[in-house]
C-alpha cells in the first residue's frame, strides 16, 4: 500500500496555473507499507518512507534506478522471509541518494534462520547478503541505520563515488556462536567513501576494502571480528588499493587489527595505507 503526498503551488495576485502531472509526481512523497508497492511505485517519489515492510522469502527491496534527489527513510521494523539465495536482501543506487532511519526503526535481515556457523562456505545453506550499495553516485549517503542480524555480508560498497555512511549500527551479537562470514562494510571498485561514527559487532571483517582509491573509516568501533581488512587483494577485475586512512577507531575483542590480505597467485596493488591512529582492546 502507498500513501502519496504532493506540494500544491499558489501564488497571491498571480493568475494560478495547474502544475503539469509529471511535476506532481517529481514532488511527490509517498509512504509504502509493502514491498511490491515500493519497488513499483519507487521512480514516481523523490521522498520514499518504508514503513515497516515484510520483504517476502526471496525477494530484494529492489530501489535501484531512483531519481536523482530521491531520499530514502527506513521507519517501524522492517523485515525479511526465509529462502536459501543469495540475496541481496536491499539494493539501491542512483545520484544523490539520501538513505536514512527514522527514530526507533530497525532492518532486521532475521539472520538466525540462516546461520549455521558456516557463512557463505556452505554448499547446501545459501544466505543472502544483505545492502548492495552498488552505482551511488554524486554526494550520496546513508546514515543513522539501525541493523541487526545480517545473513552474511552486511553493506556491499560497489561502482561507487563520493558516498558517506555515518552513525550505522550493525548488531550481530545474536550470531556468535554460528554467525560467520557477517562482515560489516565490503568495498570495491569504488572512490571517495567515507565510513564514520559506526558501530559494528559481527564475526568476520569489520572493514574489508577489495579495491578502490581513498577510503576513509573514522571514528568507528569493531567489536568481536576480524578486526580492519585490506582485500582480499587479486582475483578480481580491478586489484588495486590506494589511499586508506583509518582514524580513531575502536577495534574490540577482535582477531587482528589492521591486516592486509592477498589471493595466492594473483597480482595487485596496495598503496597510501594510512592506519593510526587506533585503539585495540582484548
Amino acid at each position: 500500500m502507498v500513501k502519496v503526498s504532493s506540494l500544491v503551488a499558489a501564488s497571491i495576485g498571480v493568475a494560478y496555473t495547474a502544475a503539469a502531472p509529471a511535476d506532481l509526481v517529481e514532488r511527490a512523497g509517498c509512504t509504502f507499507t509493502d514491498a511490491a508497492s515500493a519497488i513499483s511505485g519507487k521512480t514516481g517519489c523523490t521522498t520514499i518512507t518504508l514503513n515497516g515492510i515484510a520483504v517476502p522469502a526471496g525477494t530484494t527491496l529492489d530501489l535501484t534506478g531512483l531519481q536523482a534527489g530521491t531520499s530514502v527513510i527506513f521507519q517501524g521494523t522492517t523485515t525479511f522471509g526465509h529462502k536459501q539465495w543469495e540475496g541481496p536482501l536491499i539494493s539501491i543506487s542512483g545520484t544523490n541518494i539520501k538513505v536514512s532511519g527514522a527514530s526507533g526503526h530497525v532492518i532486521d535481515g532475521n539472520g538466525a534462520a540462516w546461520w549455521d556457523g558456516e557463512g557463505s562456505n556452505s554448499k547446501t545453506n545459501i544466505k543472502p547478503k544483505f545492502f548492495y550499495a552498488h552505482n551511488l553516485k554524486g554526494t550520496s549517503s546513508i546514515k543513522g541505520l539501525h541493523v541487526k542480524n545480517t545473513p552474511v555480508q552486511g553493506f556491499s560498497i560497489d561502482g561507487s563515488s563520493g558516498l558517506t555512511l555515518d552513525s550505522i549500527t550493525i548488531d550481530n551479537s545474536a550470531g556468535a556462536s554460528l554467525g560467520h562470514n557477517t562482515d560489516g562494510f565490503d568495498i570495491g571498485d569504488s572512490s571517495d567513501i567515507t565510513i564514520s561514527n559506526s558501530h559494528v559487532t559481527n564475526q568476520d571483517d569489520c572493514l574489508a576494502v577489495n579495491s578502490g582509491t581513498n577510503i576513509k573509516f573514522i571514528g568507528n568501533t569493531c567489536i568481536g571480528g576480524h578486526g580492519i581488512s585490506i582485500g582480499s587483494v587479486g582475483g578480481r577485475s580491478n586489484n588495486v588499493v590506494n589511499g586508506v586512512t583509518v582514524q580513531n577507531c575502536n577495534i574490540q575483542d577482535s582477531d587482528n587489527g589492521v591486516r592486509i590480505k592477498t589471493v595466492s597467485g594473483a597480482t595487485g596493488s596496495v598503496t597510501r595505507k594510512i592506519p593510526p591512529p587506533f585503539t585495540i582492546q582484548r
